[in-house]
């Protein structure tokens, strides 16, 4: 019988066997807050109640209520859904141990932290306490009128309710409150990025990690979110705009309605290529004393006002584009369109902000960079592939570190990983490996097998193997960052990995060798920041 105590009343968890080695502690399905539903649909959540007695930790809780497209699962889920994971090496450390905080992806449409994907068995290995965490998605998470009954990042702000319960109880499970490290992947990375912009998540963390995604990213920012708000109730069947009758109308909403819905709010939107990301973060406004997630200007925000002294590591997959279409097909149907019409490669962020006229010069030039103006159909898939990864994620994170870096009161560490191995799982899930013949890629996510136990890839590793290997020395690098700010403290992984400055711009390079360098990708990278200075984006 394995049991903690924690601000709420007592939990009781289990000892788990490892099969890579040794055994830790699990606590599941443990409430951060209280069910998010009835008048607290779409509202910021409320600390947890306390219970009595003694509280099985044994099973997880619900997912938030969802349309897994990802994972093929259909509607799964509740709104009662706001429940952390707890992973302990040792419940009575002799010292205190660091703690790893995983916020899942996702698109901000689906995912939980569930051990399907984020299995603890490598990180605990490595004497660091694992937390993951469901948040809500989709509408139910990221509805936003612009009004103080729904004004946005619901699920945003369960993210910084369960870092405050974290950091009232981690001490229970043996960890060290003073020492947590938040990291996430895509919808998660991007979350991170906004923890350390927003003045609700100061003070709750030391480090983070923004794996494949950072708030700069079009497909993080909410577009127009009361126009969308608008006509997903026109599609509900509700044409009022007065606000109590459209609080009234999505409260009452069954929940079923509420996920999976296709929003555009212009033509071009419906038509548009990219990733189709409907409800995330908004820029908040104010209402009396309610806390605001996030609001202003984006780029100023990042130059100034990120909290200081956290130190941040971040980066993304050199071939993260893949991520962006259903399966091979896809890919070629929008190369054709993209060849037609060069507003095509105009993200979704931008073609709201400018007038058709400076789309079509920008496609343009994007056009003649990549394909010196000539598309073929198929054979350049993979120079499409590479304008998608820097548009959608690759740039963006360029933008991000450089204005952080500006004022020079960061640790900043930046990577590209690049592994190819059998643990490299989307082109395969996604139908890709015809089209790509024997060209390895290292598509977006593909990392989270070699820090995570992914239950689709059911076989034991031998720990011997070179896969292994290349995983541990992953393992190694983020869990040296959370435990003393720095991924390589030794010489013992045979690489130095240099902070990041502006003069220099260093970068780790973790393929299955890890190679130090400076200024990756510059070419594309001064292209791109000629075209945002030219057309003032």
């Amino acid at each position: 019988m394995v049991q903690v105590k924690v601000n709420e009343g007592v939990l009781e968890g289990e000892r788990v066997d490892n099969p890579y080695g040794g055994s830790f502690y699990s606590f599941k399905g443990i409430p951060y807050a209280q069910p998010p539903v009835g008048d607290l649909r779409f509202k910021a959540p409320l600390p947890p109640k306390s219970w009595d007695g003694v509280r099985s930790a044994k099973e997880f809780g619900p997912r938030s209520f969802q349309n897994d497209i990802l994972m093929k699962t259909g509607l799964v889920g509740d709104e009662d859904c706001l429940y952390l994971n707890v992973y302990t090496p040792e419940i009575k450390p002799d010292k205190p141990l660091p703690v790893m905080f995983w916020i899942h992806g996702g698109g901000f449409y689906c995912g939980s932290g569930d051990d399907d994907l984020y299995g603890p068995e490598f990180l605990v290995r490595h004497d660091v306490i694992l937390v993951t965490i469901n948040y809500r998605v989709d509408v139910l998470g990221f509805l936003c009128l612009d009004t103080e009954d729904i004004p946005g990042n619901a699920g945003m702000k369960d993210q910084v309710q369960a870092l405050r319960w974290v950091n009232k109880n981690i001490a229970s499970f043996g960890g060290d409150p003073k020492n947590i490290t938040i990291f996430g992947e895509s919808a998660g990375g991007s979350s991170v990025s906004y923890h350390l912009i927003s003045p609700m998540s100061k003070g709750l963390f030391k480090r983070a990690i923004a794996q494949s995604g950072v708030s700069t990213c079009a497909w993080a920012q909410a577009i127009e979110p009361r126009e969308r708000a608008l006509a997903l109730a026109r599609s509900l069947g509700c044409y009022s705009e007065d606000d109590k009758e459209l609080y009234e109308f999505f409260k009452n909403q069954p929940k079923e309605s509420l996920v999976g819905v296709q929003c555009p709010v212009a033509t071009f939107e419906a038509f548009k290529g990219g990733l189709d990301i409907y409800f995330n973060v908004a820029n908040e406004k104010k209402f009396g004393d309610n806390e605001r997630f996030f609001y202003g200007d984006m780029l100023d925000v990042i130059s100034n006002s990120v909290h200081e002294g956290v130190e941040i590591m971040m980066g993304s997959t050199t071939e993260e584009g893949l991520i962006s279409f259903a399966d091979s097909e896809d890919i070629m149907k929008t190369l054709k369109l993209a060849k037609v019409y060069p507003e095509y490669f105009v993200n979704k962020l931008i073609a709201f902000s400018l007038p058709l006229k400076q789309q079509l010069k920008i496609g343009k030039e994007v056009r003649k960079f990549y394909f010196n103006d000539q598309i073929n159909v198929p054979d350049d898939w993979d120079k499409f592939i590479n304008f998608t990864s820097m548009q959608n994620f690759v740039y963006p994170e360029r933008q991000w570190v450089k204005h952080c870096a500006q004022a020079k009161k960061h640790k900043l560490y930046v990577y590209k990983f690049s592994c190819k191995t059998e643990r490299n799982f989307i082109a395969k899930m996604r139908g890709m490996t015809e089209m790509l013949g024997n060209r390895q890629v290292t598509c977006h996510a593909d990392e989270l097998p070699y820090l995570f136990n992914f239950k689709m890839m059911p076989t034991k590793l031998d720990t011997a193997s070179e896969t292994f290997q290349l995983m541990e020395r992953l393992m190694q690098l983020w869990t040296n960052f959370a435990k003393y700010g720095n991924p390589t403290p030794d010489d013992s992984l045979g690489a130095k990995w240099a902070p990041y400055t502006l003069e220099n711009q260093e970068y780790l390079d973790i393929g299955n060798e890890l190679k130090a360098g400076t200024a990756p990708d510059a070419e594309e990278t001064q292209f791109w920041d000629r075209l945002y200075e030219k057309y003032g984006l």
